[in-house]
């Protein structure tokens, strides 16, 4: 098998029709070819000579919804874009070799163990159809990020939502007795939307115990902004895993659509089994495969990016304990969020009438939003609307019609039509 698999979709996309290729995929628990849409918001992003405060110029809307970096690329990055786009005529398939070969050589890992997508929902969502279906329940944690159980729809897979730990942890033992007949443990880690981590022993604790033939597929989307361990290892150890990372966030890359999956060769195999036509639908561009490789190497990026948004997220939280509000402590992510004691849609409304653009509420969480965390002006000014709103309620109304515009305000979930047919996750 070659060690570069250029199959999948961007983070924000779901798998784009594939007609008659469904077909290969009987012999494996779940499959749904769905055709859907999407536009992303313009990127907004700062130079890196602004990372010691992460300061820099704003629009007139902050938008703090969506987890974005608001860096943006690394120069290191958009150097390797610029002396790359002009070989733009040429498909330079050894620029992807390079890339997959860089995240070999940094995480430990052997040929054929990882794989180069425009992002990391595309593999995420073959990950989860090629072991979960009718007969293979999906697991998953409650709240968390909803790939997981809109793909168990889309595939007719049964769930089982187990709520976080009091330390709003994966409650892995809580997991694996939720059902014994398990495809697939999904993982979000940290959690999103609450930033908080699941140990890395629960993660080895799950694998042997979980039911034989079942995988754990874990989400570090957001694991380059914590201290804690990552499960890349335990794919170098051939355990039943499925790791994913995008470079949407800490790298700043989101509009650029780049992610590693790192796998045992077999569950490669099984993506193709999938969607075999998929390469030819959604390969990485050979931009965005320099951008990541150069974003790989550059060995400063990531320690000085955690910690930058470290410190504005340690700010921004001392902040609102300061005044009184409550917030899910424990976040090692680039959000956290706030109890805001009423509805969290109608906060966001209010937010929203203030030039503030925060993120939405969870069901099992109604009067917790998601807050991003964005520049140190950003942050500013979100403290100051954040109080002007939670001692008010005249804005929500407001704000409430702007929440209705899809192009301002997108979620991970939302569908909307774009020209090219793709379902986007914003």
């Amino acid at each position: 098998m070659s060690n570069v698999f250029n199959l999948g979709l961007s983070r924000r996309g779901f798998l784009r029709s594939l007609g008659a290729a469904s077909v290969a995929a009987t012999s494996l628990p779940g499959f749904a070819a769905v055709q859907g849409f999407g536009a992303p918001r313009a990127p907004r992003g700062l130079s890196d000579a602004d990372i010691s405060s992460l300061s820099g110029p704003m629009d007139e809307m902050v938008t703090i919804s969506m987890n974005e970096n608001p860096l943006g690329p690394a120069p290191s990055a958009l150097n390797a874009i610029l002396k790359t786009a002009a070989m733009g005529n040429r498909y330079h398939g050894e620029m992807i070799q390079s890339a997959v070969s860089t995240a070999i050589d940094m995480f430990g890992l052997r040929r054929g163990y990882v794989g180069l997508f425009p992002g990391s929902t595309g593999p995420m969502n073959l990950a989860l159809m090629s072991h979960i279906g009718p007969g293979k329940p999906l697991v998953h944690a409650d709240p968390s990020y909803e790939q997981g159980p809109s793909v168990a729809d889309a595939v007719g897979a049964p769930k089982f939502a187990v709520k976080l730990t009091s330390t709003y942890a994966h409650d892995v033992k809580a997991m694996v007795a939720a059902t014994p007949k398990a495809g697939a443990y999904y993982i979000v880690n940290p959690n999103n939307p609450t930033g908080t981590m699941t140990p890395k022993a629960d993660i080895v604790w799950l694998l042997k115990n979980k039911p034989a033939g079942s995988v754990v597929i874990i989400d570090e989307a957001y694991h380059d902004f914590s201290n804690d361990e990552s499960c890349i290892d335990l794919v170098a150890a051939d355990q039943d895993i499925i790791v994913t990372r995008t470079f949407s966030k800490i790298y700043g890359m989101a509009g650029l659509r780049a992610g590693l999956v790192f796998a045992r060769p077999e569950y490669f195999q099984r993506f193709r089994a999938i969607a075999p036509y998929a390469p030819s639908l959604a390969s990485v561009s050979i931009t965005a495969a320099v951008a990541a490789n150069a974003a790989l190497q550059d060995q400063a990026l990531v320690p000085l990016r955690r910690k930058a948004n470290a410190d504005v997220r340690s700010e921004t939280l001392e902040f609102l304990a300061k005044h009184g509000y409550s917030v899910i402590p424990g976040s090692q992510a680039n959000f956290f969020m706030v109890d805001v004691k009423r509805p969290g849609g109608e906060f966001q409304s209010a937010m929203l009438a203030e030039n503030v653009l925060i993120g939405r509420t969870w069901a099992s969480l109604p009067t917790c939003v998601r807050v991003s965390v964005g520049s140190v002006s950003d942050m500013e000014k979100f403290q100051s609307a954040f109080v002007r709103c939670m001692s008010e309620q005249s804005n929500a109304k407001n704000g409430a019609a702007r929440l209705h515009n899809p192009a301002l305000n997108p979620s991970e979930l939302h569908w909307s039509t774009s020209n090219h047919g793709e379902m986007m996750f914003a």
